[in-house]
């Protein structure tokens, strides 16, 4: 059954809220449910949550949709209360990978969960994914069941797990789900939904089941054989064989990174005597769609079932979307593999059309805490180049690529366009600039700095030895130092006392404690003062991981890898004095059920021009985006001081509080932690 063929639904009218209960879903008139999504994340109606945005999408193109958020996972009755959809069930662990979400960087219990109620930790289980599947088994048997979202998405084939130091195969095989959505989810579940439909309605749940594959941006298991006659394929090493030799990670890491960007081919891994099938990626969305998706009626407010506020909900309430994706490619984040490296865009008019509701829905005025993407200034950046023949594994590394083509010119009109919405107080840009590609356009970087910085301006140099910047695939320390002194020029030009917010990363694979100590000495050279320093957390399916895990570069070389928790807690240290003593070395406390995780981060130390300046860790995370929600940054700050930026939030399309994890990683340092699990 081909795409081209499928009819969708006549659309259906929105509610106001997506049905959470019978009773919800009998006032909207409907007396069943198309599909069923069960999120890790509180229901809240705003379209940087997955399961608002995917749901509301599904119901555009006629499927009566509910959501199920945070079932206890002891029992089957929560995912029970509508009864039984008629097509399928998708599920996602949420913003974050669900052990992300409750173990910090030293492995150590989180206290908090910004995307529950309450911010109260413990409302998802450890992979939540397997879980919920298990769950819904238990509910419903035989229902077709979706799995997508970061967790799952990033999990498609073996990947290296540092919550237990192993290599584990691929998700669906252990969830036993029929289907994996990866990447961004809108075209691959509406296919989904419409194929299910029609199968259903032609030949029954046999039939139906089979029609689920070849759906781009899905994965299955199978075999060889459900791949097309003739089809470009991709050939992963198998599980067995990289369980045998680590090394074979870091060349299914980069085939996958590959395969995503490429857009064209099939890939298989085999796994035992089956195999997983990775069908081509979804293409990105066109601007239309985009403009159509966001101009559903989302309320930006959590369900009212809640009887306590979801930080994360109050943290992006007045951030808009303009883009999806990312042309960095940067080793350690999830962006590139998830949203792909080319850029989809709103259009100007639906990106004005939503700073006007805003506007509308505030009584004494909107100030706009971002208008962005993962970085604000890649909108409406495309590739002049074949991506099919591109053998870059970054846009902007190690050079910005000629065929990257972006004006920056316009995403300042468009900023300045928001900023003149009647209703707009004032307009900034959280989400942060790629400051190599800033420096290629002077006059956009005089309009950041000068008219959209609230006092700071969030920037990624990660480190400044070129050793690690080159295995990061980030640029080189005179590139950062340059756009320090535009920075600062343009500042003292507007007469505004502001600061840049550097995030910083240690224990990076490759990175050694003369690395950290050249980055302390750099700091110390300008007077800057770091208050939080992110550890290297390695994340399923990136690069970095991969290099963590085997010990290698990406050619094969042997490197430096901090790996037990002392050796993790010196290079923090370094930039951390605080931090604490060496964990201990007690035996019990090696492994607690799954091992630890916390986000692949960054810090930052608020400095201009060799001030120094304290402020609060912000919002980000390399594990970013769930599936079918767009990239943004959070964040709230002092417009009436603008150069005493408050801290921003915990992103709910795929990052932690950073604050948080840095405050906990601290505690953990001066009390001690747990030795890191030895290698198999």
């Amino acid at each position: 059954m081909q795409s081209d063929t499928l009819r969708f639904r006549t659309p259906l009218a929105q509610p106001r809220f997506l049905p959470m209960s019978r009773a919800e879903m009998h006032a909207i008139g409907w007396d069943a449910l198309d599909v069923l999504l069960i999120s890790g994340d509180a229901y809240v109606d705003h379209p940087t949550f997955a399961a608002a945005l995917l749901g509301r999408w599904l119901v555009a193109h006629g499927y009566r949709t509910g959501i199920v958020a945070q079932p206890r996972w002891n029992t089957p009755e929560d995912v029970l209360c509508m009864g039984r959809p008629r097509l399928f069930a998708g599920i996602a662990a949420g913003a974050i990978d669900s052990m992300l979400a409750h173990y910090t960087a030293f492995r150590k219990k989180r206290h908090d969960d910004a995307y529950t109620p309450g911010g109260k930790a413990g409302a998802r289980p450890n992979r939540a994914v397997i879980v919920y599947t298990n769950l819904l088994r238990q509910a419903f048997a035989g229902l077709p069941v979706v799995i997508g979202g970061i967790e799952a998405s990033l999990r498609r084939a073996t990947h290296y797990d540092f919550w237990t130091d192993s290599l584990r195969r691929s998700i669906l095989l252990d969830a036993k789900a029929d289907l994996l959505v990866y990447g961004m989810g809108e075209y691959a579940l509406r296919e989904a939904a419409a194929r299910y439909d029609a199968a259903m309605n032609e030949g029954g749940a046999a039939t139906a089941a089979e029609a689920l594959h070849g759906i781009e941006g899905t994965a299955w298991v199978g075999t060889e054989s459900d791949m097309p006659e003739g089809a470009s394929i991709m050939r992963l090493p198998s599980h067995e064989d990289i369980s045998a030799d680590v090394r074979l990670l870091m060349e299914a890491t980069l085939q996958q990174e590959r395969h995503v960007h490429r857009g064209d081919a099939w890939a298989i891994q085999p796994v035992g005597n089956r195999a997983v099938i990775m069908a081509p990626p979804a293409p990105p969305m066109s601007s239309e769609d985009l403009d159509r998706l966001y101009a559903l009626p989302f309320t930006r407010e959590a369900h009212p079932s809640y009887r306590e506020t979801v930080p994360a909900a109050d943290m992006i309430r007045t951030s808009i979307t303009t883009h999806r994706g990312c042309g960095g490619g940067c080793s350690f984040c999830s962006l590139a593999l998830h949203q792909g490296r080319r850029i989809a865009s709103r259009s100007r008019d639906s990106v004005l059309a939503e700073a006007r509701d805003l506007a509308a829905a505030a009584r004494k005025g909107v100030s706009i805490s971002d208008v962005g993407g993962p970085s604000a200034n890649m909108w409406q950046a495309r590739c002049t180049l074949n991506p099919a023949k591109c053998r870059r594994a970054s846009c902007m590394f190690p050079s910005v690529c000629k065929g990257f083509a972006v004006d920056q010119r316009k995403a300042v009109r468009l900023l300045r366009e928001v900023r003149d919405t009647p209703g707009v107080r004032n307009v900034r840009v959280a989400s942060g600039v790629r400051f190599d590609l800033a420096l290629r356009e002077g006059e956009a970087l005089r309009a950041y700095t000068m008219e959209f910085t609230g006092g700071q301006l969030k920037v990624a140099p990660e480190h400044i030895c070129d050793e690690v910047l080159e295995y990061m695939r980030k640029p080189g320390l005179p590139v950062f130092e340059k756009f320090l002194e535009a920075f600062a020029a343009f500042s003292d030009e507007a007469g505004k006392e502001q600061y840049v917010v550097p995030y910083l990363l240690s224990a990076f694979p490759g990175c050694t404690d003369d690395h950290m100590r050249t980055l302390s000495r750099w700091l110390q050279a300008r007077g800057w003062s770091p208050q939080q320093v992110q550890c290297f957390i390695p994340t399923p399916g990136t690069v970095a991981t991969a290099m963590y895990a085997a010990g290698i570069d990406p050619e094969g070389n042997p490197i430096p890898v901090a790996r037990t928790d002392a050796e993790r807690l010196r290079q923090h240290g370094i930039l951390m004095p605080d931090t604490g003593r060496p964990p201990s070395c007690d035996a019990d406390n090696r492994r607690r059920g799954d091992a630890r995780q916390s986000e692949t981060g960054r810090g930052k130390a608020g400095a201009r021009d060799g001030r120094p300046h304290r402020s609060d860790r912000d919002t980000e995370n390399a594990n970013r985006h769930d599936g079918g929600r767009s990239d943004r940054r959070g964040g709230r700050r002092d417009e009436d001081r603008p150069d005493r930026g408050r801290r921003n939030g915990a992103r709910p399309d795929g990052g932690a509080n950073r604050g948080r994890a840095d405050a906990e990683e601290r505690r953990e340092g001066r009390k001690g932690g747990s030795k890191r699990p030895p290698r198999r």
